[in-house]
Parts: C-alpha cells; sequence; structure tokens
C-alpha cells in the first residue's frame, strides 16, 4: 500500500478548512441526502479511540414530537442560564443570542459514549475511564470537519440537562450523554464565530494558552 502524500496545496486547503469549521446555529431546512448523511457519520468512525474500543454511540432523531420536545428543553434551560448572569447587560445580550438551530436543521444527532464498550477490552483506560469520553468528542470533531468540507453547518447545543435528554432518547443506561448536535446547510457560511461577530467573546491570541515547563 503507497502512503499518500500530503502536498502543500493540501496542507493550505486543510488550514483554510479548520478556519472554516464553525458552530452553526443558523440552517436551511433543505434535507440532507440520506447517502451523504451515511457517509458522514461513516467518516466521523474513523476518529482514534482508547484501545480502539470507539464508544460513540449515534443516535439519529427522526421523530417531531421528540425534536419539538428537546427544543423546548432547551429553550427553557437557556432561559435559566440567562436568569443566573448577575450582569444586567450581559443578561440581556444573551437573550439576543440564537443558541440553536433544532427546530429548522434538517438533522439532529444526540452523541453518547459507552462507557463499558467490549471493544478494545479495557486497553488504555484502566488509570483514565474518561479516556472514552475524550474519543467520542474526536469522533464528533471528524464529523465537524467532513460536515464543513461538504459545505454542511453542524451546531453543539450545550445548555440542556443530560439527564432530562437521555431518558427522552431511550437509550442503555451505560451509555453516558456527550452531545446534541444540528447538521443541516448554513444560512450564511463564515469564518469568523458566530458569538465574536455578535460582540459575545472574541477569539484571544494562542500565546496566552500556550505554555513551557
Amino acid at each position: 500500500m503507497t502512503e499518500p502524500a500530503f502536498d502543500a496545496g493540501f496542507l493550505a486547503r486543510f488550514d483554510e478548512l479548520l478556519r472554516w469549521r464553525r458552530d452553526v446555529r443558523h440552517f436551511q431546512t433543505t434535507p440532507i441526502p440520506e447517502t451523504d448523511m451515511r457517509h458522514l457519520l461513516a467518516t466521523a468512525a474513523l476518529a482514534p479511540s482508547v484501545g480502539n474500543a470507539q464508544p460513540w454511540r449515534f443516535v439519529r432523531i427522526r421523530s417531531d414530537g421528540l425534536r419539538a420536545r428537546l427544543a423546548d428543553h432547551v429553550d427553557a434551560a437557556s432561559r435559566d442560564a440567562a436568569g443566573a448572569l448577575a450582569d444586567e447587560a450581559l443578561r440581556e445580550h444573551y437573550g439576543t443570542l440564537k443558541l440553536h438551530g433544532l427546530r429548522e436543521a434538517p438533522e439532529l444527532l444526540a452523541v453518547f459514549c459507552d462507557d463499558e464498550p467490549a471493544a478494545g477490552h479495557g486497553l488504555g483506560r484502566a488509570t483514565m475511564a474518561e479516556t472514552l469520553r475524550y474519543s467520542t468528542v474526536t469522533a464528533i470533531h471528524t464529523l465537524w470537519l467532513a460536515a464543513t468540507a461538504r459545505g454542511l453547518g453542524l451546531g453543539w447545543v450545550s445548555i440542556l440537562d443530560p439527564e432530562a435528554v437521555a431518558p427522552m432518547l431511550d437509550v442503555p443506561p451505560r451509555w453516558s450523554f456527550v452531545a446534541l448536535l444540528c447538521i443541516g446547510t448554513p444560512l450564511a457560511p463564515s469564518d469568523i464565530p458566530e458569538l465574536e461577530r455578535r460582540g459575545w467573546q472574541a477569539r484571544e491570541p494562542l500565546a496566552d494558552r500556550l505554555y513551557e515547563r
């Protein structure tokens, strides 16, 4: 087997892909072809995992009723989060932000981690069981990049109560909730994070987050 060559042109495009990978909240309602969704999920499964355990478990939300329940739950959690902000100006600013696309995104995907996977035989996680969840997050990031490369957007919805969401999806108790994702075509793609565009939080220099010992 010949090892692929990743030339300078490919590396430049890869850097561009990373810059354009954004957390999307505004989606077109156009459905994603089933073949494309299957390909995205297959690509996500190429992610690395501790002991090759492949602990990610994907649940596609097909029910309109379940979609509505999830959206209502997130809206309620968002109101609670806004109410907890002590600064009135910040609280008002929070209220202007669109924080999810659960009602319009054509695909919703809940991602869980199987905390007791048979695959991998426990290799690499005896002292750090959390590496299973780290592995699941790498699958999400792989999915995110694959979606961006195909002109699709992904939004990670985190303002929710996992203990309330997991029972809605009727999954095994050993599965830990990791993410609720919206997937679809962005209304207006941008290489600048939405929260930065809307004045919530700007990117800070890497130098402020890089240390040497």
